[in-house]
């Protein structure tokens, strides 16, 4: 069967796990009958597809669904048993190859309670994460004595304005209350969107953890380079109001999470883990929702049971290519209003509103947390920052995310129907309606003008890094597919082609000045990862080499026959722009409805805008993605509330991954 399928896609690797096990079931189950087979096959073979399409386990459900589909045409009887969710739970736990969660064996695959069907290491994913964040949410009466918080509170206190401490009667600012939390436990969840104050609460934490102990060992981290280098960047340009000695201790460098961990050649797991963590006290990570399960689970089994573990950002964003939706798991609920005014009242020592009891003397110093069995059990981990500081009221930009955040598509053509059309000048937003042709004047011109100043600086300075990376980082086309001609594969080549006449290079060359590419695959020893973009430009020799950002604000250069495998970078992908910002956009759709279109794509290719936003899209793909949110399945809550009741989900050794 698997023949015929092209090696290495989703598909032929899904068809040859599920031959795989039904190989396992004849050789543990002789007696298994030809229909119960077939069952397992096409259990295994969506499962395997599942996980490829970013999910971390198949409900029962749709699994029902698709056996009855397939058994349909075959039906030759007149009244068959009718195939319940029972009696297809009961076929699969018979044929030898699903374990549960109290006795998973060395079963290929794991059904939950709650009838989820999972690859064994996903589900032994899931529950070591539960684990690890359940014991890093409890509440730690030992992180303060008086003397910590007297300075803590006379720190936070010269941060923040005093008109803008919390009032009684007011709801606490989120970025206090996100302040608060990260310095009274050692698990803090923090979502926002663009220019909700992240970075500044950030900020804040640090000066407040390093007043107290200026010998803190800190780390920065973020899934891709990108990420972490603008994470730096965004802490560097908000740390100056602070006093000198605090600004001298700010932590300068960050990485990316498998550097951190340090990945080990050959795929050979991590040097970092369960059993030999980071020598750290405390963890940033930026860029949360990009976390897949697997990532995030080896990731915070690296980190020391005493650390503090904080995590930023938008629960509203793609989640990981890979398999889990972590961070938008976690960040369901947020912290309540109490709860965030007894926080506050114990950090700041602020009166705490009329309807709040005050605290019991013996919890003055921590916020309280109730680690229930309830699907909620780490809201009082979660803040959500709702105030956005970059875009005002009337802000297109601002109005389009909210609309297409609330699921309206009403709300967002209302805002795109509003802006100016695309020669008008100084526009928040530009609408381009007339998508049937990328190479529409529009839409070209938008491009061509977008990239005008690097053309420029390659003029007038080629040799000057900065300054060109500086001219191509204003400006990135943003595509919601890779294929087809509003796809970013043909946009390249049209903006390569247009590079290569600016600059005068021949149109066969391999490589010319102001050639943009992005890594596509991980080369440890060069130190070059997936997703890291770098401009070809001449050295002092006049000698062409890709150059890459390399923190802190320098560069560095590789030979091009050396580079691994590549892409031009003028036109990406929305997933692949995540993590980065740039001053003007244009998010590019296709005219015709895409299933790769969601809600959570469109957020994410408008919140890359720092200042202007062009938008390519027909009405019909617009309200399409709108309504179109993605889903994740997973069991991370359900494992949340099993790992909390001692008995009800075996120990799992972190190591054993490794």
């Amino acid at each position: 069967m698997i023949q015929s399928l092209e090696p290495s896609t989703p598909e032929w690797l899904a068809a040859g796990f599920a031959e795989q096990v039904v190989q396992w079931a004849r050789q543990h189950c002789d007696a298994l009958p030809a229909d119960a087979l077939k069952r397992l096959w096409l259990a295994a073979h969506r499962l395997s597809l599942a996980t490829s399409a970013g999910h971390v386990c198949l409900p029962l459900h749709d699994l029902l669904s698709a056996s009855r589909d397939a058994a349909a045409p075959e039906r030759t009887d007149s009244n068959p048993p009718a195939l319940t969710l029972g009696s297809l739970r009961q076929s699969l736990m018979d044929s030898g190859t699903v374990g549960t969660p109290l006795h998973p064996s060395a079963c290929p695959m794991v059904l939950d309670d709650h009838d989820r069907l999972y690859l064994h290491r996903y589900f032994d994913y899931e529950s070591r994460l539960a684990a690890r964040l359940l014991r890093a949410a409890v509440p730690s009466g030992d992180l303060f004595n008086e003397h910590d918080r007297l300075l803590t509170r006379q720190l936070l206190h010269s941060l923040l304005p005093a008109d803008d401490h919390p009032h009684a009667s007011e709801a606490p600012d989120g970025q206090h209350v996100a302040v608060a939390l990260a310095l009274t436990r050692r698990l803090t969840i923090i979502s926002g969107g663009p220019g909700t104050g992240k970075t500044t609460t950030v900020v804040s934490l640090l000066a407040c953890l390093l007043a107290q102990h200026p010998d803190a060992r800190i780390a920065l981290a973020a899934p891709t380079g990108k990420a972490a280098a603008r994470m730096t960047e965004a802490i560097r340009s908000r740390a100056g109001h602070l006093p000198h000695a605090l600004q001298a201790r700010m932590p300068t460098t960050s990485s990316t999470v498998h550097r951190l961990l340090g990945v080990r050649p050959e795929g050979a797991g991590f040097v970092h883990h369960a059993n030999h963590r980071l020598p750290i006290d405390v963890l940033i990570v930026d860029e949360a929702s990009m976390l897949d399960l697997a990532l995030a689970t080896h990731l915070l089994e690296a980190v020391p049971e005493h650390a503090r573990i904080v995590l930023l950002g938008d629960k509203d964003q793609l989640a990981s290519v890979e398999a889990g939706a972590v961070f938008a798991e976690l960040s369901r609920e947020s912290i309540s209003a109490d709860q965030s005014r007894a926080a506050l009242h114990a950090l700041l020592g602020s009166a705490p509103s009329a309807s709040q009891p005050e605290l019991p003397e013996h919890t003055q110093s921590n916020v309280q947390c109730d680690i229930s069995s309830s699907p909620g059990a780490l809201n009082a981990s979660v803040v959500w920052l709702n105030r956005t500081y970059r875009f005002n009221a009337g802000s297109g930009i601002g109005q389009l995310a909210h609309a297409v955040r609330e699921g309206s598509p009403e709300a967002l053509m209302s805002a795109v129907r509003r802006a100016p059309s695309p020669s008008s000048a100084q526009a928040d937003i530009t609408w381009i309606s007339d998508t049937a042709s990328p190479g529409a004047t529009h839409l070209w011109t938008t491009l061509v003008e977008g990239y005008a100043p690097l053309a420029l600086a390659l003029a007038q300075a080629p040799h000057d890094v900065a300054a060109v990376t500086h001219a191509f980082n204003q400006f990135r086309a943003l595509c919601a597919v890779r294929e087809g001609p509003h796809g970013s594969r043909s946009l390249n080549q049209r903006l390569s082609d247009w590079i290569r006449q600016q600059v005068g290079a021949p149109p066969a060359s391999a490589w010319f000045i102001g050639q943009a590419l992005i890594v596509r695959q991980n080369d440890y020893l060069l130190g070059l990862f997936n997703g890291d973009v770098g401009l070809v430009l001449p050295n002092q020799e006049g000698e062409l080499c890709v150059w890459f950002s390399q923190d802190p604000q320098g560069y560095r250069s590789i030979a091009p026959a050396r580079l691994p495998a590549h892409e031009p970078a003028y036109a990406l992908t929305i997933h692949t722009s995540q993590g980065s910002e740039f001053d003007r956009v244009a998010v590019i759709l296709p005219p015709l409805p895409a299933r790769t279109a969601s809600r959570e794509l469109l957020y994410t290719g408008i919140t890359r805008a720092r200042h202007s936003l062009v938008l390519s899209a027909s009405e019909a793909a617009l309200s399409a993605a709108v309504l179109s949110p993605t889903r994740r399945d997973s069991g991370l809550r359900d494992r949340l509330s099993e790992v909390a009741q001692p008995g009800l989900v075996p120990a799992h050794n972190g190591a054993a991954m490794h």
